[in-house]
């Protein structure tokens, strides 16, 4: 664990307080957290939508049927193999399309 011994004390206008804390509640991170990413050129984003989660989990379950559904097929050799195959990759690199899109803090433009 990193230790953190330097204390900044910063005074806020009320709409610079009410700002913040707004977009401290969208992000979902303590303001300490969210700071911390501005601080590291990153841009917190806002909690995913509730059903984000439920998305995934049937994205993966979609995809651990096709695993099952492969491994019959490359046993019995019916299927067009490659095209399974690359339609396996689809879903999987979906599935981090987005949660980056979704989850991952952005870098700052520096323009």
């Amino acid at each position: 664990m990193k230790k953190r011994s330097i204390e900044i004390k910063l005074r806020l206008s009320e709409s610079e307080a009410k700002s913040l804390n707004g977009r401290v509640k969208k992000s979902g991170l303590s303001r300490e957290n969210y700071l911390r990413h501005l601080i590291k050129n990153l841009i917190p984003t806002d909690v995913p939508p509730p059903d984000y989660h439920a998305m995934m989990n049937q994205l993966r379950a979609i995809g651990n049927n096709l695993n099952q559904i492969a491994t019959k097929v490359h046993i019995l050799n019916v299927l067009d193999v490659k095209r399974y195959d690359e339609n396996v990759k689809t879903v999987k690199s979906t599935i981090v399309d987005i949660t980056n899109a979704v989850m991952l803090p952005r870098k700052f433009d520096s323009k």
